[in-house]
């Protein structure tokens, strides 16, 4: 068994909620594979629902914007939280996300390539003038271009930003408040996929898996024959889809409903067809890893420096 180190052990009990000796021996059963512990933990029963580890927040903005029927979702990331409310850091965010609107860059190599909006400078070189003044390291992460009739939502002053695609035969500002309402809950439940059609095989099997290892944990379940728990784990993976799925997820305003039923009565309500076609959901800092910094040791260091 790989040995494990006390920040890993921490990491997956952040991620899991479980306990610290059980983090340890799903570490050590998996070889230090993170995410294989994971699926250990689940199969015990112990992880009902697992976190994505790694998913430490870094400071910036998410912006979604929308100009006729196209829109952008941007990430731009800097240093700190300060610089982050800059004033000419938020212009520069805003226009970064014009000129994806107006120059349809294929990556972010072709966007820093691009003339920003309202400029005559690429959008590189306004970053690096912006940097002489701000004096903190700006990353232009990812961006989403979408055209159709769009319906944007931020978050937090930035922290999120979610862009929902309808299909509608209804004008644009008589389907805001459903694309709105979507969108809010798109920014609340991080679903992972649109619909049921959308997950992969690969992932059912695996959810599957999960189901029929904490079923054979249970005595209750593993005296039950083999075809009796498949036919009960594919009935629990109705709940997968439900928790996963935005058009199967229990809509936040009611929850007596899902998001695909308030989209129909909604569609209904107004006289017309509305589907949800897309949506992209960016949060700030998603997956990036930060320094954790130590104040004590970074004291005691000075102090040594001074001596």
């Amino acid at each position: 068994m790989a040995k494990v180190s006390p920040s890993e052990i921490k990491e997956l009990m952040k991620a899991t909620g479980v306990g610290m000796m059980d983090c340890k021996k799903a570490l050590e059963e998996a070889d230090g594979d993170t995410e294989k512990a994971v699926t250990i933990l689940r199969e015990k029963g112990l992880a009902t629902q697992a976190k994505k580890s790694g998913r430490v927040a870094a400071e910036g903005i998410v912006t979604a914007v929308v100009e006729g029927n196209v829109g952008a979702v941007v990430e731009v990331n800097i240093e700190t939280d300060f610089a982050a409310n800059n004033d000419e850091f938020k212009a520069f965010v805003a226009a970064v996300a014009k000129t994806v609107i107006e120059k349809d860059p294929a990556d972010v190599d072709a966007l820093k390539a691009a003339t920003i909006s309202g400029g005559d400078k690429s959008v590189e070189e306004a970053l690096q003038d912006l940097f002489i003044k701000i004096r903190e390291n700006m990353v232009i992460r990812r961006f989403k271009r979408l055209e159709g009739v769009l319906v944007p939502y931020v978050h937090g002053g930035g922290s999120i930003g979610v862009m929902v695609k309808l299909d509608t035969d209804l004008p644009a500002d008589k389907v805001f408040e459903t694309g709105k309402d979507c969108a809010l809950q798109v920014a609340a439940m991080n679903p992972a996929y649109l619909n049921r059609e959308s997950v992969p095989a690969e992932v059912l099997e695996n959810e599957k898996t999960i189901i029929m290892a904490q079923m054979a944990e249970d005595p209750k379940m593993a005296s039950k024959p083999e075809q009796v728990r498949a036919k009960i784990a594919e009935g629990k993976v109705g709940k997968y889809y439900t928790e996963n799925c935005l058009l199967e997820q229990a809509f936040v305003k009611d929850d007596k409903i899902s998001v695909g039923k308030y989209v129909e009565n909604s569609a209904k309500a107004l006289g017309g067809k509305i589907t949800v076609a897309e949506y992209v959901r960016f949060e700030r800092g998603e997956g990036i890893e930060k320094k954790a910094d130590n104040f004590a040791e970074e004291v005691a260091a000075m102090a040594k420096g001074n001596n």
